[in-house]
């Protein structure tokens, strides 16, 4: 059977908004909890079956935070203006390090629709069967399937925290019926957490997905604003493959002129023409290897 979204939302300024009580109330017992967890993720599951949500865009910004929060637990901080840096500014042959590595494994892992076969080109350390034995590890509902999926990884390889995060984020996709990973544990874990197992480890995740899925919510209300800007502006674009550019800002956390389909010069001048309009951003601060996004 084809998963479907439901598509009873058409206007970008009539996304659901989380409820403040889903935040602000206190739950202690692991009973309360799961109520205000399953309320907050039944929210972004109807913000993320709005078909003006950049989805694409929005996975790759979530990505991003995960990186930076498992390139933290490494031991090795970087924020995300420097990830950026590493990721988009590489050139070929050039080698991304452990912390660029990291990155392109959760925008991988969060780009491709979802499965084994994916899950393993994301993830180049971890074979196919073993991706699949780890998710089979899951059982129960969403959050304790990703639990489980976390526990049962880093039982095994302690050290194999990006993966492990990625494999409990796809578990918890699996488990609410969404067609990609949607990055989320991550960015609200302490190393700590990781320690954790059992109920203690199940209640951390509940504790994670109410605040970072409800960051997601905002984040795609916010990007679907812009996004739809973007799309406004697009006509009074005339650069040849202005179309094909905006496309591509409107599917990446952050783009170098290089990477767009145009001479070097026009690509230049489009990004500083989208700054104009208010369509992009400028992220860098810098005059030179700038990077733009929406």
């Amino acid at each position: 059977m084809t998963f479907a979204w439901p598509d009873h939302i058409k206007d970008p300024d009539t996304l659901p908004r989380m409820p403040a009580w889903t935040t602000s109330a206190r739950a202690e017992t692991l009973e309360d909890i799961s109520f205000l967890t399953g309320a907050v993720l039944n929210q972004l599951h109807l913000v993320l079956g709005h078909k003006e949500v950049p989805h694409a865009l929005l996975r790759d910004r979530l990505a991003l935070r995960a990186a930076e929060a498992c390139v933290a637990f490494s031991g090795r901080p970087k924020r995300a203006a420097e990830l950026r840096d590493v990721v988009h500014l590489l050139r070929s042959g050039d080698l991304p390090g452990p912390a660029g590595e990291t990155c392109l494994e959760w925008r991988r892992a969060a780009e491709r629709s979802l499965s084994v076969k994916a899950l393993a080109r994301a993830l180049p350390g971890a074979a196919p069967g073993q991706i699949a034995t780890w998710l089979d590890a899951g059982r129960g509902p969403p959050v304790t399937r990703a639990a489980m999926v976390l526990e049962a990884v880093l039982s095994e390889a302690p050290r194999a925290t990006t993966p492990a995060l990625v494999l409990a984020d796809a578990a918890l996709a699996q488990a609410l019926g969404w067609p990609h990973l949607v990055p989320l544990l991550a960015a609200g874990l302490k190393r700590a957490d990781l320690r954790k197992r059992g109920d203690d480890l199940r209640l951390a995740c509940h504790r994670v997905l109410i605040s970072s899925a409800a960051e997601a919510v905002r984040q795609a209300a916010d990007l679907t604003r812009r996004a739809t800007h973007l799309k406004a502006v697009e006509p009074k674009l005339r650069a040849k493959g202005a179309g094909a550019a905006v496309e591509i800002f409107l599917t990446r956390d952050a783009v170098a002129p290089s990477a767009l389909p145009l001479p070097d010069r026009a690509a230049r001048r489009l990004c500083d023409r989208l700054v104009d309009l208010g369509a992009v951003r400028e992220l860098t601060g810098r005059d030179t290897f700038r990077l733009y996004g929406v």
